[in-house]
């Protein structure tokens, strides 16, 4: 019987001792003083060498110095969650005569826009969404009820004879007029004749303080040349009606509103009118009323109707806060990572801490380079990237680190080199999933959740060029100084881990079990989806349409005596609940502005103090199902996206299996919000997606080991190497992992509840994450390729020594034999 064939390769048997040649021996040739010295070697061979760190070098200066420049010289756009605000959506919608579309929604922007100026609101935004929708962003503006009623209201201002007064009782008027209550004399009604002057007539309108005959406030008017001669007539045609008579008034409506009816002046000349093409409105008015008229009346009507279906108001108290909270919890989660990697791997770790620096500096001169809007979400997401960014490092350092330990080389630079060239295809494939991610927030999510997906791209591709670039610079430097290569073990490459340490001593054999793995995965999907069915999900006002209040009460009250006042104010129906420290909030259905104002007064009467409003939402209901719906279409196309991607670069099992394992990573995410009753919200969202571009990350470390070592050793069975590549990538799992919860940690912390929900979610979704790659995603990879064989790929180059096989894993080759091969 001849012996089992070893199943290591020819390269990783053991060899014989090979015995000292003499000199001039065998046909090679000893070197000696005489052989060609390097300065005369070819300059093609060694100029790749020379010029490669010197480009790298001059890159990363480059971009270091312009990120710094931009830093300095601009300063971030914080949205209004951040700084204290409102922000109204505005939807048109079709009138008698004109179609709400792109064109007249643009023409509706730019009188809004006159509106908007007019209130003297500082640095305010507005802009088109799509084709029907106009975003107005309100800084330093609390009361969104005022702000609503100006901006909102269609102002169709007209001028009307008044040609007889009625009463209430009698609401009835002659055929072919209008009979419109009279804001001078409750109870009376004015008969209005056709109008003889529109808005359209109006050049400008300004709010004066008239001193002189201490009129108060008033609206000056200055009409157009065609409408200042009709104003001229219908003041002249009333100045013949006797004094008293209600023929001698003119009114002034707005929107089917007598705000104005004006009797003329004594002095005016009958048939003659009031010339000159100005006029004045008074009406008892404050300078806040003055204001808003002037305002409306300046900015003109509206081409067409608008709704209000989305407004937010953030208390600026509640935005320093979550921007102080944020930044601590940003510094203390990034100096334990960086204090973490340092121990780790020590020199290079430092330096690697270092350029995470680079990076929250590229990444925020990217950001307001770009404009972009930086929210509450995407400081998270901003923070978030950074506890990303590690990975890329770490996957460098530890194919370093196996390099180093195969061959102990004194050459420090060559496992370096090797480390950035190996790890480039999986720090590809695994930022290119989060970019996906990432991208769906920005197409398919609204207000500040848009700004995470902005923050969280330009996170990831700053992250590839700070571990590709800057990170590669500094690792080159430090490792070609002699006192360096002296002491390898400074680097941190030349020691095991403790982490593969305990791995090289346990030698385990994960894939083994696999159908153990997979019977427990399983049972937690059921258990998530038992929460989901029994206890059902908790959606916001995002998705359901309705308000949400968060009140904060100067004095302690409890939620039941809250919820009482709020019945007692006519809100039976409302969700009340404690928010945070003392606070309450208060969800319905349907609110409008007096309404809520109508609850703030009660729960003020019920504590006996001062009660602020430090957050409000409105969604319209047609808002709340469109957005339903795009998180459902976001959720698919996620799932497509990364199916159709990982088919691409690996098969269509192993894609299979990293959709798999991320939809199990999503349901118990899901399920554990759901068993919690924690809200489902578009911050939820926005954490959901990117768990999916974290769980695949992880994924397809391992996987792109599997398909590397397939290629070298295209003999051994897929189980052999899944396992394999498990433990080689489970270092870099653990270190990985622990850098992201770092961050998370201190954002649950510390980032307040706006932020606790989301690092909840997210952490959830690392820890899953990891251990769903391990034992989901290699197990259904494996049972698929089994039932499923791809055809056998030809031979790629010889195997290095960093992949020669442990006892176990030998045996395990020997006795499994070829398998499936994958």
């Amino acid at each position: 019987m001849s012996p089992a064939p070893d199943p290591r390769a020819p390269e990783d048997r053991p060899r014989p001792p090979r015995r000292p040649r003499a000199a001039g021996s065998g046909t090679s040739k000893p070197r000696t003083a005489t052989s060609r010295p390097a300065a005369s070697r070819p300059a093609a061979s060694r100029t790749p060498k020379s010029r490669a760190p010197l480009w790298r070098a001059l890159v990363a200066l480059a971009v270091v110095g312009l990120s710094l420049y931009v830093a300095l010289t601009q300063s971030a756009r914080l949205g209004l969650d951040l700084r204290g605000g409102t922000q109204i959506v505005l939807e048109t919608k079709d009138a008698p005569k004109v179609k709400a579309d792109a064109a007249s929604t643009d023409r509706a922007l730019e009188v809004l826009r006159q509106r908007v100026d007019a209130l003297g609101v500082s640095e305010p935004g507005i802009a088109r969404s799509g084709e029907k929708r106009i975003i107005v962003e309100l800084p330093g503006v609390q009361d969104p009820r005022k702000a609503a009623e100006v901006i909102g209201r269609t102002a169709q201002l007209s001028v009307h004879p008044v040609t007889g007064e009625t009463t209430e009782k009698k609401k009835a008027a002659p055929e072919g007029a209008r009979a419109l209550p009279d804001p001078d004399r409750p109870g009376s009604r004015l008969v209005l004749g056709p109008a003889v002057l529109s808005g359209d007539g109006v050049k400008d309108a300004e709010a004066i303080l008239d001193q002189q005959s201490l009129a108060g406030w008033t609206v000056s008017l200055e009409f157009r040349s065609g409408a200042g001669d009709a104003w001229a007539r219908v003041t002249g045609e009333a100045a013949c009606a006797p004094q008293g008579a209600p023929e001698r008034r003119v009114a002034i409506t707005l929107d089917d509103k007598i705000i104005s009816a004006p009797s003329v002046n004594p002095d005016v000349v009958c048939k003659t009118g009031i010339t000159g093409g100005s006029t004045q409105i008074t009406g008892g008015f404050d300078q806040a009323e003055a204001r808003d008229l002037a305002a409306l009346v300046k900015g003109g009507a509206l081409p067409v109707p608008v709704d209000v279906v989305e407004q937010r108001t953030v208390g600026a108290t509640l935005g320093a806060d979550a921007i102080a909270a944020s930044t601590q919890a940003a510094l203390i989660g990034i100096a334990l990572t960086a204090l973490f990697i340092t121990v780790v791997y020590r020199l290079l770790g430092a330096l690697a801490a270092l350029a995470l620096a680079l990076y929250g500096l590229i990444s925020y001169a990217a950001l307001v380079a770009l404009g972009a809007t930086l929210t509450l979400p995407g400081l998270a997401g901003f923070v978030l990237a950074i506890g990303m960014a590690v990975d890329a490092n770490v996957l460098v350092f530890e194919r370093a680190r196996e390099e180093y330990l195969a061959v102990r080389s004194p050459d420090l630079a060559k496992p370096v080199r090797t480390g950035f060239a190996k790890a480039w295809s999986a720090v590809i494939d695994s930022n290119v999933t989060t970019l996906l991610a990432a991208g769906l927030l920005f197409f398919f999510a609204t207000g500040p959740v848009k700004g995470f997906g902005v923050t969280l791209c330009v996170g990831v591709l700053a992250s590839m060029v700070t571990a590709l670039v800057i990170t590669r610079c500094f690792a080159d430097f430090a490792v070609g100084r002699e006192s360096v290569r002296r002491r390898p073990a400074l680097t941190g490459i030349a020691t095991t881990g403790r982490v593969r340490a305990w791995l090289s001593r346990r030698d385990p054999d994960l894939v083994r079990h696999r159908r153990r793995w997979l019977g427990a995965s399983a049972l937690l999907v059921v258990v998530a989806v038992a929460g989901i069915v029994l206890r059902g999900l908790d959606f916001g006002v995002e998705f359901t349409g309705g308000r949400l209040v968060e009140y904060s009460t100067s004095r302690p009250l409890d939620a039941d005596k809250a919820r009482e006042a709020v019945s007692d104010a006519g809100f039976p129906r409302a969700v009340v609940q404690e928010s945070g420290e003392g606070d309450i909030t208060v969800r319905t259905q349907k609110l409008t502005n007096d309404e809520q104002r109508r609850v703030t007064a009660a729960l003020e009467e019920e504590s006996g103090g001062a009660v602020t409003v430090e957050r409000d939402e409105l969604i319209g209901p047609s808002l709340g199902d469109e957005l339903r719906q795009k998180a459902l279409i976001a959720l698919a196309i996620a799932v497509g996206a990364q199916l159709l991607y990982l088919s691409v670069r690996f098969r269509w099992t192993f894609a299979a299996a990293a959709v798999s394992a991320m939809v199990h990573d999503v349901l118990l995410v899901v399920g554990l919000f759901a068993w919690l009753g924690k809200p489902v919200d578009s911050v939820f969202l926005a954490a959901v997606l990117t768990v999916i571009g974290y769980s695949v990350n992880d994924t397809v470390v391992v996987f792109d080991r599997v398909r590397e070592a397939r290629r070298r050793d295209p003999r051994a069975g897929l189980a052999f190497l899944a396992n394999r590549a498990v433990v080689r990538t489970l270092p870099r799992t653990v270190n990985t992992g622990m850098g992201a919860l770092f961050i998370l940690a201190a954002l649950a912390v510390l980032g307040g509840d706006s932020l606790a929900d989301f690092s909840l979610a997210l952490i959830t979704g690392v820890v899953v994450g990891m251990a769903s790659t391990v034992f989901t995603a290699v197990p259904i990879a494996v049972a698929l390729e089994e039932r499923s064989p791809a055809e056998p790929p030809t031979a790629g180059p010889r195997k290095t020594s960093t992949d020669a096989y442990s006892p176990l894993e030998a045996r395990h080759g020997k006795e499994r034999g070829t398998g499936a091969v994958v």
